[in-house]
């Protein structure tokens, strides 16, 4: 309570006065009082999670509605990951002068944990980024589902049916590092059903990943959208892991502060558009959760 006044600027007993004035209005405790400070009741938890969604409704509301009364052109500077760039490449570019003239966007095409960092830092606008856990200070909507599949040589196939994960790991694979989304998911999951899991190789580079498969040294665990050009064509099979299912989620990041933008509908339309041509690009490897 004595942290919580002096952030508000405003003396604790009045502070307390105006929870308790709250608690009586509502007719339900919101904190739990005892020796060491006080602890949020279930309804104080909720109380805090709605209100804090509606102070970010508010502020979005006011930057669109000032958006509105300006007739500025707009800079954007987009983080996309290294899937879209496979997926979608300079067409990125080529759709955002069409459907938005009134904005001039530069792309950033770097690793999600890398995207985050330098949004966090002020140095892009908007990231596309997968499997973004809350943080403060970040306003994040999940977009996409996309699955993970085992991918190997046609020869180290051994069938063409989903697998089990299991069965997956008993294959020497090839993993980027530790910061990365699907070693991360493969990791837990396997630790979590306490699976061995065969770190063969540690690669960082996809083209190099790619390679050392094709030639029947490994194996890895990849969405589609990392290799489509190579699963298409059969120089590499993948096969679905549904045992458990293993997926990844992209989603839309921004400050929660972000500044305003006078062409935010156009920017909306733009990222939907990205989303729905990846998804076309995924088939039936994905699907859209909005």
């Amino acid at each position: 309570m004595t942290a919580a006044a002096e952030q508000l600027k405003i003396a604790q007993p009045a502070l307390g006065v105006q929870i308790r004035q709250l608690e009586a209005e509502l007719g339900i405790s919101l904190l739990v009082r005892h020796s060491r400070g006080v602890t949020p009741t279930a309804a104080g938890k909720m109380l805090h999670e709605r209100a804090a969604r509606i102070m970010s409704d508010v502020e979005t509301l006011g930057r669109e509605l000032r958006a509105l009364g300006s007739e500025r052109d707009d800079h954007v500077v987009l983080g996309v990951p290294p899937t879209l760039m496979l997926l979608l490449g300079p067409n990125l570019l080529i759709d955002a002068r069409a459907d938005m003239p009134g904005v001039h966007l530069s792309l950033v095409e770097e690793r999600s944990v890398v995207l985050l960092e330098a949004l966090e830092r002020g140095q892009i606008n908007i990231a596309f980024a997968w499997n973004v856990q809350e943080r403060s200070g970040v306003e994040r909507t999940a977009l996409l589902e996309e699955d993970l599949l085992l991918v190997t040589a046609p020869a180290e196939a051994g069938g063409s049916g989903p697998i089990s994960l299991a069965e997956a790991l008993t294959h020497d694979l090839a993993i980027a590092g530790e910061r990365g989304v699907i070693r991360n998911i493969v990791q837990s999951e396997a630790r979590r059903l306490s699976l061995p899991l065969k770190l063969a190789f540690e690669v960082h580079s996809v083209s190099a990943m790619k390679a050392l498969i094709a030639r029947n040294g490994a194996a890895t665990i990849m969405p589609y959208s990392l290799a489509p050009r190579e699963l298409s064509a059969g120089e590499l099979t993948g096969r679905k892991i549904d045992r458990p299912t293993l997926t990844r989620t992209l989603y839309a990041v921004r400050p929660a502060r972000g500044p305003a933008f006078s062409h935010e509908v156009d920017i909306q339309r733009f990222l939907a558009g990205v989303v729905e041509k990846a998804l076309a690009a995924m088939g039936p490897h994905a699907r859209a959760l909005r």
